[in-house]
């Protein structure tokens, strides 16, 4: 059983993208390809906070256990730091934008989910099959200036330590949140909203969990 948390609601919907749609919408989309890529593989999956109303981030956790779920997921994307972004006109409005030190994929983990190692196992293991599709990690959240300085967990695949993540500290399974790409970058929010890329990205996702050691 996988749990598949997608990322913020729709009253709070997280990043902005540089053309002005909420990475909810964004999260919700991949959920439910990941959703369907997992299924059509053999696992069991439920999908929380799919509806957009779920504000409340242990509440997604306890979800997943009362599910008896083996692993969780939760599903983002990325932005950075307001001083870093520009200004532009997006049809007739103004938006803004981040430039291309910032884009790619980011996978946290925390040292406070009991089952970190296998966490980060799993998190190797799906950095390395987005990798394998040509993804490049986005390495700026370890940086103190550009980034939070997140600590590498595997920096080759593009891991991090994020020890504080409610949905992941509360989390009785192993759990990683994947940041799929930076939605404030013009050309990589192109890319996020085609649909062949949403669906090599859950093929990725579904590989690794298998070569963690699940199984559907």
């Amino acid at each position: 059983m996988v749990a598949i948390d997608v990322g913020h609601s729709m009253a709070a919907p997280g990043a902005i993208s540089a053309r002005g749609m909420g990475e909810f919408d964004f999260n919700r989309a991949l959920a439910l390809v990941i959703d369907d890529a997992l299924r059509g593989a053999g696992y069991r999956t439920i999908l929380i906070a799919a509806e957009g109303r779920t504000q409340d981030l242990v509440s997604r956790p306890r979800q997943a256990a009362a599910a008896q779920a083996d692993f969780f997921i939760a599903v983002h994307h990325d932005s950075a730091k307001a001083r870093f972004q520009q200004d532009w006109i997006h049809e007739g409005r103004g938006r803004k934008f981040l430039d291309d030190r910032f884009r790619g994929f980011s996978i946290f983990v925390s040292r406070n989910n009991a089952q970190w190692p296998q966490a980060l196992r799993c998190a190797s293991a799906i950095g390395a099959r987005l990798i394998a599709l040509g993804r490049r990690p986005s390495r700026y959240h370890a940086d103190p200036w550009l980034g939070s300085s997140r600590e590498f967990a595997d920096e080759a695949n593009g891991v991090h330590f994020y020890d504080n993540l409610a949905v992941l500290r509360h989390a009785t399974m192993p759990a990683l949140l994947l940041e799929a790409g930076v939605i404030v970058n013009r050309d990589e929010e192109l890319m996020l909203l085609r649909d062949d890329v949403r669906q090599a990205t859950a093929r990725a996702i579904r590989a690794g969990i298998a070569d963690c050691g699940y199984q559907g």
